[in-house]
């Protein structure tokens, strides 16, 4: 056999494993949507048809989720507890879960800000307490930085807050710069890589704590398998530390109080850096509590989650009151 015909056998081969990949990535997008369909509403702002939910009469609070997560991460019993006596606003940030947003569209923190406030206006939603978690975090900040007006304090879960530190093993396949590769990967290798990955992936993500049972539908876990999903956490990975150096310079100025929950067993995000030297940026307004957890906190411990919450919402934060002791507290 000559030389040409072994190399078309290989293109051919080839061609046949990605169009395996294709049609496999395609049956996996169509049973995710199938398990997880959408449970809000829709609504058009600039980035497109955003997706949320709004459960709940009386004070208002906004929910904000995390890198390559939805809002379902609040919906395995935080916005069923919180919206007992509040009006709970929990949305798929643009790209993410069931909400649009076009490869023109900014993805980093401060421009999802302004999205996030294009909510807020748009229900007609007066200073609500804004909850952000990871990457959400990061974003609820620069909403308050960038308007103060729109929010009356943050209440942040493990967030993303200073520049630094080392980038957590499941986050590597996430540094994809080119947009072509980042289409190709998503409908070739990336989905059926996550399958193959999971418990390692879920070792970093939620360890040391246990996965809860449901967290794949209800919690919203599956999405994270379509292309779409895949293509957008890349582009808010990339982009996620973009304001960083920008949000540091203005957290001795900020305008509204802020309580932060870390856990003393993240591995994705350094409670040290993230939660102890931010609260140093400006402990008359920054106040730290530290609990036993990893990353997940909003879907392994729902109940102390509400718990900080409502206490960062009573105004029992303890702004001007905030010392070491304060940053060992356990809620």
């Amino acid at each position: 056999m000559s030389i040409g015909w072994i190399i078309a056998l290989i293109i051919l081969g080839l061609l046949g494993l990605n169009a395996w990949m294709v049609f496999k990535t395609w049956r996996i997008k169509r049973r995710v949507e199938k398990a997880v369909p959408p449970r809000g509403k829709f609504i058009d702002i600039s980035s497109g048809r955003l997706h949320y939910v709004d459960r709940g009469e009386g004070p208002a609070i906004v929910m904000i989720h995390g890198l390559a997560a939805q809002l379902g991460n609040f919906d395995m019993g935080l916005i069923d507890a919180l919206s007992r006596d509040h009006r709970v606003i929990a949305l798929d940030r643009p790209g993410m879960g069931w909400s649009e947003r076009g490869e023109e569209v900014p993805a980093n923190p401060r421009a999802q800000a302004a999205q996030v406030v294009e909510l807020i206006d748009a229900l007609g939603v007066e200073r609500p307490l804004v909850v952000g978690h990871s990457l959400g975090g990061a974003i609820a900040l620069c909403l308050a930085l960038d308007f103060p007006q729109k929010t009356r304090g943050l209440a942040l879960l493990a967030p993303l807050t200073m520049r630094g530190g080392k980038v957590a093993a499941p986050f590597h396949a996430l540094n994809v710069k080119s947009r072509w590769m980042r289409f190709v990967l998503s409908w070739t290798l990336a989905s059926i890589n996550s399958i193959r990955n999971t418990a390692l992936v879920f070792g970093y993500v939620f360890g040391p704590e246990e996965v809860p049972k449901g967290y794949s539908v209800q919690g919203g876990g599956l999405l994270g398998l379509r292309p779409v999903s895949y293509r957008n956490s890349c582009r808010d990975f990339l982009a996620s530390a973009r304001d960083l150096k920008w949000m540091a310079a203005g957290y001795g100025g900020l305008q509204v109080p802020v309580s932060v929950l870390y856990a003393r067993g993240d591995r994705i995000l350094d409670p040290d850096l993230q939660g102890t030297q931010f609260a140093q940026q400006n402990p008359a307004a920054i106040r730290l509590s530290l609990i036993e957890g990893g990353h997940m906190l909003p879907v392994t411990q729902p109940d102390a989650c509400e718990s900080f919450i409502r206490e960062a919402e009573a105004g029992s934060a303890g702004i001007g009151e905030h010392d070491a002791a304060d940053q060992g507290r356990v809620v």
